[in-house]
Parts: C-alpha cells; structure tokens; sequence
C-alpha cells in the first residue's frame, strides 16, 4: 500500500483508513484524477468499496466495505443514522462571540440548523436555501483540551457532530454563522482562505455497528496541524 495512506483497521468485513488533505476518495472527471483512495486500496484489497466520501481537501477517517453486502449494511447504518461522525476544525475568530445564529445546551454545544442545496450556477458550491434546500444540522462546540490563542495556532479549534451528511455541510454551516475554516477555498473570504496551506479540517472519529456482528466499534485519528 502507498506511504501516503494509513490502513487503521482491517477485518474480512471492512477498512478504516486515514485519508490524507488532497487525495480524492473516488476518481474525478480526467485522466489527471484518477489517483484516489479508492483506487489505491482496491490495488491491494480487491473487494473494497466506498461506503462514504469527504471532500478532497478534508483529511481524516474513511470507512470501506470488503464486499457488496458490507456495502450494502454499512450504507444502511449511515441511512438509520446509527453511524456517529466527529470532526475537528480550525476557525477563524473566537467562536464565543461570533456564534450568534445557533441554539446552545447545557454541554456546551451549539446545533446549526439551516437547509442546504446546490447552488447550480456555482457548482460545486453548496448554499443555504430556505425553500428548496434539504434539513441540515451541524453540533458543534470549542475543543477546551485545544491551546487557544496566542500560544496556539490561529483561531479556534472547535469539536464538529453533523446530525446530517450534506455535501460541504460543515464548511457551509461554520461560514453561514461567521466561523470560517482556516484554508476554506470555497466559503471563506481571500485572508482567511489563504491563511493555512490546507483545509484545516478533520474527521477525527467513527463509532459504528460492525457490519456482521453488529458490535460498536470506534476509530479515532488525530488532527495535525500542517
């Protein structure tokens, strides 16, 4: 397997891998993106599919399925939102004061909640659309154990939950309540799109049913800032 990938967890059943920020998970249009990790697993574990995508420029856990009836169960879990998903993220700004377009609890985490659709003549740009748009809703709170501040990375490192799996739901989301990612090419402003080299964006844990046992399981991945 290519030093590029990451192979977290391995079973007859299914494959956790770490995805590296600017690898596509499936080919793109053109001879110039037909490098992904799908393609690059496959040339060793013949029998895996994708069960789910992140954007390209999102680093972090990748689930795959040995198989069409993993595929098949795996997708389903998804589907039943029996799948939990955890990201981390880079944002511009301190999100104590700027969040003021989300409801809060007791634990501290905020939930987003604002339907998103394609916005077809910018595609492959997303945008929130009250009438057309599908529900979605992003939780999200400040990661306390995280170095704020002066003597930490720029900005503020913020725990993500989507409840749904909206294409760019989380970009979108922290953009439309004036909380940016670092290195966003898409929804955040030139300086703040320019501020790191890559989309400081991470899918940091899966916890989901074993597709034959049917037992928890749960993969985590740290987030490097670089």
């Amino acid at each position: 397997m290519p030093e590029t990938l990451n192979l977290v967890y391995e079973d007859a059943d299914l494959l956790v891998l770490d995805k590296p920020a600017g690898l596509l998970c499936v080919p793109g249009r053109g001879p110039d993106k037909q490098d992904c990790l799908s393609a690059r697993v496959q040339a060793r574990f013949a029998d895996a599919l994708i069960v789910h995508r992140l954007d390209m420029a999102t680093s972090g856990l990748v689930l795959m399925a040995r198989g069409l009836h993993n595929q098949r169960v795996l997708s389903e879990a998804f589907a039943q939102r029996r799948v939990q998903k955890a990201y981390v993220a880079q944002v511009h700004g301190e999100a104590q004061t700027l969040a003021v377009n989300s409801a809060i609890d007791e634990g501290g985490w905020h939930t987003i909640d604002m339907p998103i659709g394609a916005d077809w003549p910018r595609r492959p740009l997303q945008k929130v659309d009250w009438v057309h748009g599908k529900p979605s809703q992003t939780r999200w709170r400040v990661d306390l154990a995280a170095d704020q501040g002066a003597s930490g990375p720029p900005g503020t490192r913020l725990l993500l939950e989507p409840v749904t799996g909206r294409t760019h739901q989380l970009r979108l989301h922290l953009a439309c309540v004036g909380l940016p990612i670092l290195g966003d090419a898409l929804y955040a402003p030139p300086a703040i799109a320019a501020a790191s080299k890559r989309l400081m964006l991470h899918a940091r844990e899966l916890i989901l049913p074993h597709p034959k046992t049917q037992n928890l399981m749960v993969f985590s991945s740290n987030f490097y800032l670089n």
